[in-house]
C-alpha cells in the first residue's frame, strides 16, 4: 500500500506542471521561439562556419608540439615539448620580426587610434549634407580595394620614373632628385602607416559616427543656448557620449598590436626592407609555406594568438579600472 502511495505521489510530482512566474516565463519563451523561428534558424549558418573554420582547425595547435611529418599525419608524429618555442626564441629572425611587429603595431595603433576618432567628429560638425555624403563616400572607397590593387598604386605613386609623389617633392625643392622609395629602409615605416591609415580610416569612422547618432540632440540645443561653441560642445557632449564605443574599440584594437596588417606587409615589403619590414605574420609565412617547417610555424602563431589574447585582456582590465561599466569582460 505505501509502495503504491509512494509511486501515485511520484507520478504526480512527475506530471506537475510549473505555475506562476516559472510559468509565464517559459510561455513567453516558447513564444519567441516560435515567432522568430526563422532568424533562429539563420543563425545555423554562421554558426556552422564558425565551428567548422574557426574551432575545428584548432585541433592543429597540437602541431606545435610534435615534430610533425606529413607522411605519418599529427596523430603518428612524435612528440617534441617546447622544443619548437626554444627554437623561435633563438632564432634571431623570428626576434626581429617580433621586434618589428611591437614597433610597427604600437606606432600604427598610437596614430591610427586618435585620427579615426577626430576625423569621425570632423565629419559630424559638416552641416553641408551632399559635402558630408561625398566625403565619406571618398573616404569609405579606399577599404573595398584590395592590398594588391593598392600596393600597385603606391608603387606608382612613389615611382622614381614620374611618381607624383616624387614629382611633387622635386618641384616643392624638398629632394633634389627622385628617390627609391619603395627600398628605402627609413622610409617604409611612414609609407605603410600613411598608406594603411588611409586605407581604413574611412570605414572605421563607421562605428562612431553610429555612436554619435544615438547622442540626444537636446544636449546640443541645451550648450548652444548656453554658449558653447563647437569645440566645446564636442570635448564636453560627443566624447563622453561615444567613451563606451571608444573603450570597447581600444579593448579590440589592443590585440592587433602583436597583429600587424598582413597583406599590407607582404605586399608592400621587399628584399631590401625586409630588415625593417618583417612581422610575424610573413616570418609564419616564409616558414611554413616556403620552409614546410608547419610544426616550427604553428608554434611561432600559437604565441603570436597568446601574446593578442594578454594584451585583450590588459586592456580590459585598464578599461575596468577606469569604468567598470565599459569593460567587455
Amino acid at each position: 500500500m505505501l509502495n503504491q502511495l509512494s509511486k501515485g505521489e511520484t507520478g504526480d510530482t512527475k506530471r506537475k506542471k510549473p505555475t506562476g512566474r516559472l510559468a509565464l516565463v517559459r510561455k513567453a519563451r516558447l513564444r519567441g521561439y516560435k515567432k522568430y523561428w526563422v532568424f533562429y534558424l539563420l543563425t545555423l549558418i554562421p554558426m556552422a562556419f564558425v565551428i567548422v573554420f574557426s574551432y575545428l582547425p584548432m585541433y592543429g595547435i597540437v602541431i606545435a608540439f610534435k615534430d610533425y611529418r606529413i607522411k605519418r599525419g599529427i596523430l603518428g608524429s612524435d612528440w617534441a615539448g617546447l622544443k619548437h618555442f626554444e627554437a623561435a626564441f633563438k632564432d634571431r629572425f623570428f626576434r626581429r620580426a617580433l621586434s618589428n611587429t611591437v614597433r610597427i603595431g604600437g606606432i600604427q595603433w598610437l596614430i591610427a587610434s586618435p585620427l579615426t576618432i577626430v576625423f569621425a567628429l570632423q565629419i559630424n560638425e559638416l552641416t553641408n549634407m551632399r559635402f558630408k555624403k561625398a566625403v565619406q563616400t571618398i573616404s569609405y572607397m579606399p577599404y573595398f580595394l584590395s592590398w594588391v590593387v593598392m600596393s600597385s598604386l603606391v608603387y606608382q605613386l612613389l615611382s622614381p620614373n614620374g611618381g607624383v609623389i616624387n614629382i611633387l617633392l622635386v618641384k616643392l625643392g624638398i629632394i633634389e632628385e627622385p628617390r627609391y622609395w619603395m627600398i628605402d629602409r627609413d622610409a617604409f615605416m611612414p609609407i605603410f602607416i600613411g598608406f594603411n591609415t588611409w586605407k581604413t580610416i574611412g570605414y572605421s569612422t563607421i562605428i562612431y559616427l553610429a555612436a554619435i547618432a544615438g547622442i540626444d540632440q537636446e544636449l546640443y540645443e541645451a550648450a548652444y543656448l548656453d554658449g558653447a561653441g563647437r569645440w566645446r560642445r564636442a570635448i564636453h557632449i560627443t566624447i563622453p557620449g561615444i567613451s563606451a564605443t571608444i573603450a570597447t574599440l581600444f579593448i579590440l584594437s589592443t590585440g592587433n598590436l602583436i597583429s600587424v596588417n598582413f597583406d599590407a606587409i607582404f605586399n608592400l615589403y621587399n628584399s631590401s626592407t625586409e630588415p625593417v619590414a618583417d612581422v610575424i605574420g610573413t616570418f609564419v609565412y616564409r616558414r611554413g609555406l616556403q620552409d614546410l617547417k608547419y610544426d616550427y610555424a604553428a608554434a611561432v602563431g600559437l604565441f603570436q594568438n597568446v601574446i593578442a589574447l594578454l594584451l585583450l585582456l590588459g586592456g580590459n582590465f585598464i578599461v575596468k579600472r577606469i569604468n567598470r561599466d565599459h569593460r567587455i569582460i
